[in-house]
């Protein structure tokens, strides 16, 4: 099976002067949950090269079993240093395709037609789609074959209002995830702050935060087989 990993290239927190990127756990976990499972995986990003990854992300309190497993895995450092560019990927050559969260998307996934018209081309192929934590910001401008919101009646998750409160950026980030999800139509569901939780509606596949990263790659993976 090929999977296609898509990841930002944004690595500005708005005006504050910080950094992010993609959440290390996020990308880890369902990247060593498919590759133990013989997946074939290949990394994009919109801008290609290095994918830039949240500092926060990369802490000794956020660190997880695959965090540190990435960290000593000189392989998929390389992948990460040298990612594919986007607009050069070809729906047809996957099986499914998997968007990280980690603050970045909102500011480029959310709005990049090439991303866009990707997540357009696998849903009409009825090929698995996942995205956790702030990931499903990619899912913004997506339509579906009816020119209507792709999120519109579908049960969804992603980070909560709380949690984007917990983490004080609520008016830093462009836009909130689970406002624009229920904006968009979606039926939107959540657990309490910082609980794994993912759902699943047809070949939509969302995770509400960090801690829902390896539920979102199994029901890739079930989706799969």
């Amino acid at each position: 099976m090929n999977i296609l990993f898509v990841l930002t290239s944004h690595d500005t927190l708005g005006n504050t002067g910080k950094k992010t990127g993609f959440w290390v756990e996020e990308f880890a976990n369902p990247y060593y949950t498919l590759l133990d499972k013989g997946a074939h995986i290949t990394i994009a990003t919109p801008k290609g090269g290095a994918a830039p990854i949240d500092p926060s992300s990369d802490s000794p309190d956020a660190a997880t079993e695959a965090t540190k497993r990435f960290d000593t895995d000189a392989a998929a450092k390389e992948r990460i240093a040298n990612t594919k560019v986007l607009a050069d990927m070809n729906p047809d050559d996957f099986d499914g395709v998997f968007y990280p969260g980690g603050h970045g998307p909102l500011w480029d996934l959310a709005t990049d037609k090439t991303s866009i018209a990707l997540i357009e081309k696998f849903n009409s192929q009825e090929k698995p789609m996942a995205f956790v934590c702030h990931a499903p910001a990619a899912l913004k401008k997506v339509k579906d074959a009816h020119g209507n919101p792709f999120v519109k009646g579908k049960k969804v998750t992603g980070f909560t209002n709380t949690e984007e409160a917990a983490v004080q950026l609520t008016d830093v980030v462009p836009f909130l995830v689970e406002n624009m999800l229920s904006e968009n139509g979606g039926i939107y569901s959540k657990k309490e702050d910082w609980t794994a939780y993912a759902i699943q509606d047809g070949n939509l596949i969302t995770g509400q935060n960090p801690a829902s990263s390896e539920l979102v790659a199994e029901k890739l993976l079930e989706s799969l087989s």
